[in-house]
């Protein structure tokens, strides 16, 4: 058992009362019980009102798949830069802004179905007959629910319900919001299924769902929610790689419907492979592009050229005319292909240099092998310009960080500066080459002018046409390479686990997390509750709080009264109050032997302030001294506030006042009572000046001449914490009880007898602590034993009520009766 001796070391180190903090913790034991019913409904309560999460996960594999068809010639392939940078990449992009915009779009998840639960609506995504078809171009409702209630499988009613026939709608082609009023707060329409719906709050089609089941009974709903809105909720998809494969990516997602977060999971992963590849094609298509445009122009040359020469060979004999020119004419067809072949690249180089220069868009591109060039330098760096372009504009709906994308335009620039270098030397090499087949072509023109007329116009027509046929013919085998490349080109991204639900999945709410939480609020908000009034509370409580703050010795502890009235002694003699005053009484005794005191005794009882029991010690105290037959009177000197005569069923109307201003006699003034032996002096009709009159002679002349009547002489005072009067008789008495009470008395309180008992103004002093109710329940709740302060009783603390011996008490009450 816990001993609160252990906690002495604390108690004297500050002024905490770690003993009385454990004794208001147990008092209070209903607050923490009604603490635990609340905090325990609450969570109940909150349990059953939130919704169940459940948390749904696919993963992806990223990984370098080669081109087949790939070769140096056919350098068509988008370059992500190695697997390391395409996990970053495919990262960012599943959790930009772009990218969840194409898949909420893609699913129609901004319209959302819903079922009334008991507290709120239910996500029955996946669970209704039917789904909503909407023109994008108008108006839907915003985030009311419409609410669709089938009348049968084919026909149903549509209804809306508003507080206020202002609302507004959402245009998701625009993605603008524009006001509509409604005719009235509820509004219903009759449809069939497959109706065009056109209402100033729903523009559709309502369709059946063979996946949704066929539970027409229940009523559902569909709300639509922002575009902006539901596509930034989805931006908080989980994305993270694997700690022990880099190239494996885990995507996950909560919510409170499973088939939702299965759609949205495996959707996003295949909106991304498609996106992935179409960059990968993005060399290829740039190419095709170009070649398409290309051939079409040429084709058209091509034919205008084959007609001229069929025009020039209409009535000649071509064979004369070949003949002899054979040899020089495939020279020239041969110099002319290597003359196109490298203005192509100049010509290239030459749109390249431009592009770089005044745009900063460098996705549109096309392969520089379309031109013949394959310098790797300059395909690698073109390459990659590619890619951090399609980058940088996947980054501006994802990033918001500006060092970010300076760092991608210094990349970038870098880059650029690179190409312009490759470029410029380049050039230089072949222009010299140029300069070269210029020369040659020069020289075998030369020997064609030595020909006949008619010679040299064939052969310039049979030169032009096979110059513009085999140009035509070499974009005809890039554009089949570039259809092979794309159509071999596979995406980097795979599945390794698709989502689905197999059961499972559930991660909240936690109701033993709330419970647990409810226990311990419901523990220690009262304990905080308790120890902030323990700090707070300045109030003696027990025995040890009044060693700690005076010397002046404990002649007893009272209990908490046991009647109406305050003559708890003579009315139960037998209980544990009476008892703790005959243990004063003993103590008294003791006390008087000690000092040797002989004759009448005189005892003074005081307090520091009113309401802390005086009058009822008064009392009780002198009632044990008049059951032990002893002539005891009680003289009530609190003459500006009189207390001493509702008790007795007697008047008030003359008293000690009356003797001291001399009206009356000692005789007359005072009072017989039903108690035997006990008389009592009121204090009479309250005077202008209380401290004069006790001051004065006649006060000595009152007490002598109760020293010849009586055996005891109680004195009920005033406080002396607030007036002078108790100092100034404390002069005739034999002993002082100072009256301090539990949990009401301050503890500072103690300072201002202390402070007068060390000027000897109040002597033989003793301290009876009132109202003392034990809540650690020890003995009889009294304090020790029956709270007997020395332990000089007169039956000690061991006697039960049945077990004491017969008093004099008993005697007299049945000789005398009880009034």
């Amino acid at each position: 058992m816990l001993d609160t001796k252990d906690f002495s070391f604390f108690e004297n180190q500050n002024s905490f009362d770690f003993k009385g903090f454990l004794i208001k913790v147990a008092s209070y034991w209903k607050w923490f019980v009604a603490s635990l019913i609340l905090t325990f409904f609450i969570a109940y309560q909150v349990n059953i009102r939130k919704e169940k999460i459940y948390g749904m996960e696919a993963s992806i594999v990223v990984k370098d798949e080669n081109n087949p068809f790939f070769t140096s010639n056919t350098s068509l392939v988008f370059n992500w830069g190695g697997t390391s940078d395409k996990v970053q990449t495919i990262m960012n992009m599943l959790k930009s802004r772009t990218h969840n915009e194409y898949v909420v779009d893609r699913l129609n998840y901004y319209i959302d179905y819903l079922r009334l639960g008991k507290y709120n609506y239910q996500d029955a995504y996946g669970e209704v007959p039917f789904y909503v078809e909407i023109d994008e171009s108008k108006g839907q409702l915003a985030n009311i629910p419409i609410k669709i209630h089938f009348l049968n499988a084919t026909e149903f009613e549509l209804s809306v319900s508003s507080e206020d026939t202002t609302v507004k709608n959402y245009i998701y082609e625009t993605n603008e919001v524009e006001p509509v009023s409604l005719q009235s707060n509820e509004i219903k329409k009759r449809y069939r299924i497959g109706d065009k719906i056109e209402l100033p709050y729903f523009n559709g089609v309502i369709l059946l769902n063979p996946k949704g089941g066929k539970n027409f009974s229940e009523d559902f709903y569909i709300r639509f929610k922002s575009f902006d809105a539901t596509v930034s909720h989805f931006k908080s998809i989980n994305v993270e790689t694997d700690t022990k494969a880099p190239s494996i990516i885990r995507i996950a997602l909560q919510g409170t419907n499973k088939s939702r977060l299965v759609d949205y999971l495996n959707a996003t992963v295949e909106v991304l492979k498609k996106r992935q590849l179409d960059s990968k094609n993005q060399f290829a298509n740039n190419t095709i592009s170009f070649i398409d445009s290309t051939l079409i122009a040429m084709e058209g040359e091509l034919k205008k050229t084959e007609d001229e020469l069929k025009d020039f060979r209409k009535d000649k004999n071509i064979l004369e005319l070949e003949a002899g020119g054979v040899k020089l004419s495939e020279k020239l067809s041969t110099l002319d292909l290597e003359k196109d072949a490298v203005t192509r690249k100049i010509a290239y180089y030459n749109s390249l240099r431009n592009y770089l220069v005044s745009s900063t868009d460098f996705s549109k591109l096309p392969a520089p092998t379309v031109a013949g060039i394959d310098d790797p330098n300059v395909i690698g760096n073109v390459s990659k310009l590619i890619q951090l372009s399609a980058e940088r504009s996947e980054m501006a709906y994802a990033v918001k960080n500006k060092k970010m994308f300076d760092e991608f335009d210094k990349e970038m620039e870098a880059y650029k500066k690179v190409l312009l270098e490759n470029i410029n030397s380049a050039k230089q090499a072949l222009q010299y080459d140029l300069a070269l087949i210029n020369q040659k072509i020069g020289s075998a023109e030369s020997e064609i002018k030595q020909m006949p007329q008619d010679k040299q116009e064939l052969l310039k027509i049979t030169r032009k046409y096979d110059l513009k046929d085999n140009i035509f013919n070499t974009f005809m085998q890039k554009r089949s390479e570039a259809d092979i490349v794309k159509a071999a080109n596979v995406s980097d991204i795979a599945f390794i686990d698709t989502a689905k639900d197999v059961g499972g999945g559930l991660l909240g709410p936690k109701t033993s997390v709330n419970y647990i939480l409810a226990l311990l609020f419901g523990i220690f908000v009262p304990l905080l509750i308790v120890f902030a009034l323990t700090l707070l509370d300045n109030t003696i409580h027990n025995s040890d709080d009044i060693e700690k703050l005076t010397k002046i010795p404990i002649i007893g502890v009272v209990g908490k009264k046991n009647t109406e009235n305050n003559l708890s002694v003579f009315e139960k003699p037998k209980s544990p109050l009476a008892e703790s005053f005959r243990a004063i009484r003993s103590s008294l005794q003791y006390m008087y032997k000690k000092q040797k005191a002989d004759g009448t005794k005189i005892l003074m009882l005081t307090s520091s302030v009113g309401g802390e029991g005086k009058t009822f010690c008064s009392i009780n105290m002198a009632t044990v001294f008049a059951l032990s037959e002893k002539k005891t009177v009680i003289v009530g000197l609190d003459l500006r506030k009189p207390r001493i005569f509702g008790d007795f069923n007697i008047e008030n109307n003359i008293g000690a006042v009356n003797y001291l201003i001399g009206q009356k006699t000692l005789n007359e003034v005072i009072q017989a009572t039903h108690i035997p032996y006990l008389d009592v002096i009121t204090s009479g009709p309250i005077p202008p000046n209380p401290s004069e009159l006790i001051l004065g002679e006649s006060m000595k002349e009152m007490i002598e001449e109760l020293k010849e009547q009586y055996d005891f002489i109680v004195l009920d005072t005033p406080p002396v914490g607030l007036v002078a009067d108790a100092l100034e008789l404390a002069t005739y008495c034999d002993a002082i009880l100072y009256v301090t009470r539990q949990n009401f008395t301050k503890k500072g309180m103690l300072s201002i007898v202390n402070e007068k008992h060390k000027r000897g103004e109040l002597h033989n002093i003793s301290i009876v602590l009132n109202g003392f109710e034990n809540r650690a329940k020890y003995g009889y709740g009294y304090g020790y034993g029956y709270g007997y302060g020395y332990g000089y009783g007169a039956y000690g603390s061991g006697y039960l009520e049945e077990e004491k011996p017969k008093s004099r008490f008993d005697k007299l009450k049945s000789k005398f009766g009880k009034k």
